[in-house]
């Protein structure tokens, strides 16, 4: 059965917070204590190789991919979008999307630098987490092939998935930590930096290419706290923004 976050858990998550530490600042000068690391697993912690395009032709077609594109420019929310469906309609969707992963995961790579980073988060005793919207099989075929292991690692079994917060505000709460001693790193606007920021996390945006750049996503309603073209990069990011006193 699928883990819950209820509104009221998030309301009194929230609610242990004061107003001005909700979204992600900090006084000038003064280093917020790290307590913990969320991490995105696909396009983050490995390579990107899912063909999302391919994927959301799969399961709209292409008119309507093309429409919901034209209209969502920091992407489209497949997930979201079918849960409406009628079941005979999602279950297909879910099988196209299934599909797409599992030719994804016989590229499974782990990113540069990911081994090295959850080294040095170890050493400084700081939690590692994981919130993806891949599925509990994915997850443990990269714990298994790779020999890292984050605790909690929710996949899109876990419900509500990003980009709504709970997955976050659950893992704070299991940590028994603020979400402003918590930062979410992933490689989408739209799910990762969306979820940290509604949590009232900090959060890095992993853009190896520079895809974030362009003029399209200047205007988004919840921009990134730092943004970074490689994992090496959130080395200097963590140390240079955060207490990371064990």
């Amino acid at each position: 059965m699928p883990l819950l976050v209820s509104n009221c858990a998030k309301a009194f998550i929230l609610s242990t917070l004061p107003q001005s530490k909700r979204m992600s600042h900090h006084a000038p000068g003064v280093k917020t204590r790290l307590r913990g690391v969320v991490f995105d697993m696909d396009g983050t912690l490995t390579v990107p190789v899912i063909d999302f395009p391919a994927m959301y032709r799969a399961v709209l077609g292409d008119e309507e991919y093309l429409r919901l594109k034209a209209e969502n420019p920091s992407g489209i929310d497949i997930l979201g979008h079918i849960e409406g469906w009628p079941p005979h309609k999602q279950r297909k969707a879910y099988d196209a999307i299934a599909e797409v992963e599992r030719q994804g995961l016989e590229r499974l790579q782990i990113m540069p630098g990911c081994a090295e980073l959850c080294a040095m988060l170890d050493s400084k005793k700081i939690r590692r987490g994981l919130i993806t919207r891949n599925t509990k099989s994915a997850v443990d075929l990269f714990h298994e092939r790779f020999g890292i292991t984050f605790s909690p690692a929710l996949s899109r079994e876990f419900r509500p998935y990003k980009p709504d917060p709970g997955p976050l505000l659950h893992i704070c709460s299991l940590w028994e930590v603020q979400p402003n001693e918590v930062i979410m790193i992933g490689d989408s606007l739209k799910d990762d930096v969306r979820c940290g920021r509604q949590a009232g996390a900090f959060t890095c945006l992993l853009d190896q290419t520079g895809v974030y750049d362009s003029p399209k996503y200047a205007d988004v309603e919840f921009k990134p706290d730092f943004k970074v073209t490689s994992l090496d990069e959130v080395h200097s990011v963590l140390k240079e923004n955060f207490d990371l006193s064990p």
